[in-house]
């Protein structure tokens, strides 16, 4: 990578910083691209949809409402991401099966891992703005996380 997230934030003071929440649980601990958004609260269908679709190394963004109680990523759907070119997850709310989610070349931030499976009941809005932990993510964006902290832009900040 020609960038980390604290290089980006003395260059772009103005970016927004999410706050210290988020984990790595992903085989790739740096990653970045143009946000896709979804909310979801303990339903991950709309998750799994577009993890089957063309990622074009952009990021799946996830609020997932903060919920502990379901993890909204698993290896199947991880997998799936690697597969279709996704770069990455950013998850409000947890994911499952982390050392399976260690060894993709794939980065995944979330809260925390949780061990039950979600109910597929078909619910969540997908390009959509969503705002957490200090974040306002409109479908676009330009996500960047790396293992010092996850930031959000409105335009892209590096070169490629």
């Amino acid at each position: 990578m020609s960038w980390t997230t604290p290089d980006l934030c003395d260059q772009y003071p103005d970016v927004q910083v999410a706050e210290p929440v988020f984990r790595g649980y992903g085989g790739r601990i740096a990653f970045a691209g143009p946000a896709v958004t979804v909310k979801c609260f303990e339903d991950n269908s709309r998750v799994r949809e577009l993890a089957a679709t063309p990622g074009e190394g952009r990021v799946i963004v996830v609020d997932g409402g903060g919920s502990l109680r379901r993890a909204l990523l698993g290896d199947q759907i991880a997998a799936n991401a690697v597969k279709h070119g996704w770069s990455g997850f950013l998850i409000f709310g947890c994911v499952r099966d982390v050392d399976a989610l260690a060894a993709l070349p794939l980065g995944v931030q979330a809260l925390a891992s949780h061990p039950m499976k979600t109910d597929k009941r078909g619910l969540g809005d997908v390009d959509v703005p969503v705002a957490f932990a200090g974040l306002s993510i409109a479908p676009g964006d330009w996500v960047y996380a790396d293992a010092n902290g996850v930031l959000v832009a409105g335009a892209r900040l590096h070169e490629a």
